[in-house]
């Protein structure tokens, strides 16, 4: 495993934390929340910059930014509306589609080799998440759209992560920026379909937590990771995600680790396990 992709692993790290945060935060409208926490992360970003000295880099070309506001913001906003409509073990769950997707795309826009074994752990992860939201399983009325969102998202960010890189040359350096008119395209949003709610202490510190950690730092672990490293990897590795962050969930308090959900975990974990291994080279004599 090469230094990037090491790298990227510090963003599935702090993701883990993501879902329970998000709940932290519970009561903040979804694109209010987004708007604030990608606030704390653009600015975070911005200091890190200037402290660099590369303020330069925030110029890119259009494309670049299209790809990096359209993925950031389309991400979070999608991912905080299903934890706010759905419940949140399950949203989660199928929100985490997103690395057997990468999966996906990596062979199909990338042209990287997948194999029968990459594809057996994708399989899978889609029947642990088909097993999540079928085979009996009882949600409250209106949860719909909330799963919608989550796929919606899984969605989102897995494209916006392969296709990343196709934008090797786009600075990590340039995702500051793109935290900032996120935050900003979130905000206007937010003013023309939302009601403000100020956040109390419990709201604040956790927007405070997602624009240091999930919605900030880990973007540009991110970032490095997938456009220095092994998407596919990576992409495989953040099976790990979904059972750490509904451990975290439960602790929570935010949902029950019943056996359905439990073994749709699993099954997801597993499916990345199966597709990420790789047989040890064997050193020259």
């Amino acid at each position: 495993m090469n230094r990037a992709t090491l790298v990227g692993c510090g963003a599935i790290l702090l993701w883990a934390f993501l879902g329970v945060l998000a709940r932290l935060a519970a009561g903040v409208p979804p694109l209010q929340l987004t708007a604030l926490s990608m606030a704390v992360g653009g600015l975070l970003g911005l200091g890190v910059v200037a402290a660099r000295g590369s303020l330069g880099l925030l110029r890119q070309e259009k494309r670049a930014w299209a790809h990096g506001v359209g993925g950031l913001f389309g991400y979070h906003a999608l991912y905080f509306a299903a934890l706010a409509l759905a419940p949140a073990v399950e949203a989660n769950l199928l929100n985490y589609l997103w690395p057997l997707l990468i999966v996906l795309l990596s062979g199909l826009l990338l042209g990287m080799p997948l194999g029968g074994r990459r594809l057996l752990g994708v399989a899978l992860g889609f029947a642990g998440c088909a097993l999540l939201v079928g085979g009996g399983a009882r949600f409250p009325a209106g949860a719909l759209p909330g799963f919608l969102c989550a796929v919606a998202g899984a969605v989102v960010w897995a494209t916006y992560s392969v296709t990343a890189r196709r934008l090797a040359r786009v600075p990590t350096e340039a995702v500051a920026g793109f935290c900032l008119v996120s935050a900003l395209l979130a905000g206007a949003l937010h003013l023309a379909f939302e009601v403000t709610v100020w956040p109390d202490a419990r709201q604040a510190l956790a927007i405070l937590l997602l624009g240091l950690g999930p919605v900030g730092s880990a973007f540009f672990l991110w970032d490095l990771g997938m456009k220095r490293g092994d998407p596919r990897l990576l992409g495989t590795l953040a099976y790990s995600i979904p059972v750490l962050s509904t451990l975290l969930l439960v602790a929570a308090g935010e949902g029950r680790a019943d056996e359905r959900v439990l073994i749709a975990a699993l099954l997801v974990a597993g499916g990345g396990i199966l597709a990420s291994w790789q047989r040890p080279r064997r050193l020259p004599a």
